[in-house]
């Protein structure tokens, strides 16, 4: 099992390798595949998501990896924001009709969860399937909430993947709601309060 000692920020330089987790880690995130069901769509459809989704931790400090890389979490801090204009670009591109419609319906109703005041976002995490279930998700987790409790702030989250739902609770957060729409797996936005 790792520990939290064992977490280091990384910068744009490391990208790639973090790319690698976190296409691995989301090969079989039931919304994720929904959108993106063929192995091609996925490979070329994904990485652009993730980038548009969650590429500004790196510029932030707020990229986080175990040291072997085998886990990795993109944390936006307060008053940061997803670049919606490109992940709307990539959903247009890689996302097939009908299923793109409703993808476009769920990430409105989404942000209707989301915090008023400001907080933490964590829009990606992800461990190796090969060491999940090892601590690296909880390590990487406790990590960046250190920097959630010393800004007084909340950290909030969406998970489509029913099977991460306990760890997140184990960490203080909690349900919001439940996010589903034509056929879609349901995505639950969760929060976890200021402390």
């Amino acid at each position: 099992m790792t520990s939290v000692a064992n977490i280091r920020i990384v910068t744009r330089e490391d990208e790639e390798r973090i790319a690698a987790i976190i296409i691995l880690s989301f090969s079989t995130d039931p919304m994720v595949r929904w959108a993106l069901p063929a192995a091609h769509q996925y490979i070329d459809g994904f990485l652009p998501f993730v980038g548009a989704y969650a590429g500004k931790a790196y510029d932030h400090d707020s990229a986080y990896v175990t040291d072997d890389f085998s886990g990795a979490a993109l944390w936006l801090p307060p008053g940061v924001r997803p670049d919606d204009e490109a992940m709307a670009a990539v959903f247009q591109e890689k996302v097939a009709e009908p299923r793109l419609g409703t993808l476009f319906s769920i990430y409105a109703q989404l942000e209707d969860y989301h915090p008023k005041e400001q907080y933490w976002f964590l829009p990606i995490i992800g461990v190796d399937p090969s060491r999940q279930g090892s601590g690296y998700g909880s390590a990487l987790m406790k990590h960046a909430l250190l920097a959630c409790d010393r800004d007084r702030k909340p950290a909030y989250l969406e998970s489509s993947n029913t099977a991460n739902l306990s760890l997140y609770e184990r960490h203080g957060f909690e349900i919001l709601g439940e996010v589903s729409e034509a056929g879609s797996p349901p995505t639950y936005p969760m929060l976890r309060k200021a402390r």
